[in-house]
């Protein structure tokens, strides 16, 4: 009988606690969602409709490996506009999904051994990718006193002799953290310092709150920075699976189109038609989007103020890091599902500093958020000893967002 291969790093990755929730919940039909990172809304018509165009008039079939050329020309002029890095049509590559894209630069850049510095907290799907080709995984850490915004030196310092790449990623995947100009300067600069590729995770890089979002590849003077896009949180295409990513260096292109070719063949034709019309086409929905995510956040944490439960203050992304007061978070989550029929995202899934504490999804409608979080206070108010006062005050985080941490669990929990 044939076995798996015991030196395949693949039999390395660890499951994803989202993942591990949401299909748990699948199974609730009563279950209210806030686990997974996906709009409540539909994709815009005219990108609906671009995607039917496309399969009844016989252009669904392959295309190259890199994508269709009106569409990477659509993505390199949306790089520029954002990064303000000048972006040629033949710099990008479409993918399947920004995970892909990032999965096929890691096992371009990474070898066996090789170091991968990401933030603690992590979207998990980073380590898992790059487990998956043999690289290393180590952190550098961010904290809910300074908003999970990195200070430059600490991630200096996490910077090893093997250490070949960071990710990135602003507005923050968990924590809707959004890093300040300053921070991401410093960010490549150390990457410049030590001879390091960006992967600029931007997934979420038109839904902020305020702030402004700056992108790695601004300060990128020699071709380090590798941005990763997505449609999916943009324009509500989670499940079309189309992205793209951006880079100078035409060596990195040439291996990435060979390394799609040998795994997708190419991306989904109909999504990189829906992905054209999406980009080029009206933006409102994008807008009106953001605004309900802002609503939402604001109602939220409203809540959360009401109830003395510590939080931080997202500023972008759709994402909201609750302090349960448990550092079983794991536990917490099996229990709030099964007992108040509520799904959350453990802290566990995303590393040491999500101790203690969950990620709630914003992108879910008010009404499941508002429900859903009532019901997440009531489980931390039934497993919670009494305490002297019934509140507890909300501080301004220390650094340079405007955060705000509580002053109680939150803040002794990383």
């Amino acid at each position: 009988m044939p076995t798996l291969a015991p030196t395949s790093p693949t039999l390395h990755i660890p499951r994803s606690g989202i993942r591990t929730l949401m299909e748990l919940a699948h199974r609730d039909p009563e279950a209210l969602h806030l686990e997974i990172g996906e709009p409540d809304t539909a994709p815009p018509a005219h990108v609906v409709d671009a995607a039917a165009r496309a399969a009844h008039d016989g252009r669904a079939g392959y295309t190259a490996s890199t994508g269709l050329a009106e569409l990477r020309e659509v993505a390199a002029e949306r790089v520029t506009r954002v990064s303000g890095r000048p972006t040629h049509h033949d710099d990008v590559v479409v993918t399947h999904g920004a995970m892909h894209g990032l999965t096929m630069t890691m096992a371009a850049l990474l070898g066996p051994g090789d170091e991968i510095l990401l933030p603690d907290p992590m979207f998990p799907n980073w380590a898992m990718a790059a487990i998956s080709v043999g690289a290393v995984v180590r952190t550098y850490p961010t904290s809910a006193e300074r908003g999970f915004v990195p200070d430059v030196a600490d991630v200096e310092a996490a910077v090893g002799p093997r250490t070949r790449a960071i990710v990135v990623c602003s507005p923050n995947n968990p924590t809707g953290a959004v890093y300040p100009a300053d921070v991401v300067a410093g960010l490549v600069g150390v990457a410049r310092r030590h001879d390091l590729w960006v992967l600029s995770d931007e997934c979420y890089e038109a839904v902020t709150f305020g702030a402004t979002h700056v992108s790695p590849a601004a300060f990128d003077t020699d071709g380090r920075v590798v941005v990763q896009h997505s449609l999916s949180k943009t324009y509500a295409m989670t499940g079309w699976r189309t992205g793209f990513l951006a880079t100078p260096r035409h060596d990195l292109v040439e291996t990435i189109g060979h390394v799609a070719e040998a795994t997708i063949a190419c991306p989904s034709a109909p999504g990189q038609h829906a992905a054209l019309a999406a980009l080029t086409g009206p933006q409102d929905a994008v807008t009106d989007a953001v605004a309900q995510y802002r609503a939402r956040r604001d109602a939220a944490v409203a809540l959360l103020d009401a109830a003395g439960l510590g939080y931080v203050r997202p500023e972008g992304a759709f994402y909201l890091m609750v302090d349960v007061g448990t550092p079983d978070t794991d536990a917490f989550a099996l229990r709030l599902l099964a007992e108040r029929h509520v799904a959350v995202a453990p802290g566990s899934t995303f590393g040491p500093a999500a101790h203690g504490q969950v990620r709630v999804s914003l992108a879910a409608s008010p009404s499941v958020l508002h429900e859903g979080l009532a019901r997440l206070v009531a489980a931390v108010a039934a497993h919670t000893p009494a305490e002297p006062s019934t509140r507890r005050e909300h501080v301004a985080a220390e650094g340079p967002t405007a955060s705000r941490a509580s002053s109680g669990r939150l803040a002794t929990a990383n």
